[in-house]
């Protein structure tokens, strides 16, 4: 239990970061955006044109009776959009990461020299083209990874009883476990930590893992929240990966002398 306390009070660590570093969040909001913009334009033409989809992909029931035609097919079309929905839930921040990482790896930097006692941030020393095609490689390795869970979640949301009760509940935790990998993996990858080894030091701290994702994961459920939480996160994330990693943190350090607060 404390370890939930601790991940949850390093997502709030990092909002405080942004809001005393202005500048940094104003950057750290453009990827974000970015990927909002994408991904609502692919839901509206889901919900546009997702049925006729459905209609063409069955024509086994085009001679169907009515209602039957319309049930099975009204049927589909809910589940096509509810697994777009999920789908974007999931792969937000991984894509989201993907668009700005040369936005949040100059964020996640700037905090670990702002909180380290030598005033120095770990660099991996690889080419940008070389982060870029790991971090790909990585991120299309955990959105596999977390489609696999969001099929077989809402297949065993058709349960009843524990499909309505304790399905959503691990659909949370299991969120915010790969939403959390996302994040830390800005500041390990720049530590040359591989996606394996990163797996098995998280695993090895769930709760202080749940403790930072889960609430993270609720909270981009609310339209538009996500945007304005992720250059916090990626902050928060880098705090905690330097715990992970047993460095020396300075705690609260004092803004740099271009910071500007952010109201929000």
């Amino acid at each position: 239990m404390r370890d939930l306390g601790a991940g949850f009070s390093y997502l709030l660590k990092g909002q405080r970061w942004v809001a005393r570093h202005g500048r940094q969040y104003g950057f750290g909001l453009i990827p974000g955006l970015i990927t909002l913009v994408l991904y609502a334009g692919a839901l509206v033409a889901l919900g546009l044109w997702g049925e006729d989809f459905v209609a063409w992909s069955t024509p086994f029931a085009d001679d169907w009776s009515s209602p039957w035609q319309g049930v099975f097919r009204g049927f589909l079309t809910a589940v096509l959009f509810a697994l777009g929905l999920l789908l974007a839930v999931l792969t937000f921040t991984a894509v989201t990461l993907l668009i700005g990482q040369p936005f949040y790896e100059n964020l996640s930097e700037k905090v670990d020299r702002d909180v380290s006692p030598d005033g120095t941030a770990p660099e991996s020393g690889l080419p940008l083209w070389r982060e870029l095609l790991i971090s790909a490689r990585d991120s299309l390795r955990i959105v596999l990874r977390a489609l696999v869970w969001g099929v077989l979640l809402f297949a065993l949301g058709f349960v009843p009883v524990v499909g309505q009760t304790v399905v959503p509940v691990v659909g949370f935790f299991v969120t915010g476990f790969f939403l959390t990998e996302e994040l830390t993996a800005v500041a390990l990858q720049r530590r040359r930590v591989e996606l394996r080894d990163r797996l098995t030091l998280l695993r090895s701290r769930k709760t202080l893992i749940w403790g930072f994702g889960t609430p993270l994961g609720l909270s981009f459920l609310v339209p538009f929240v996500a945007v304005f939480l992720m250059p916090g996160a990626v902050a928060g994330a880098t705090l905690m990966a330097r715990e992970l990693m047993g460095e020396e943190t300075r705690e609260e350090a004092a803004p740099a002398p271009d910071a500007e607060p952010v109201s929000r």
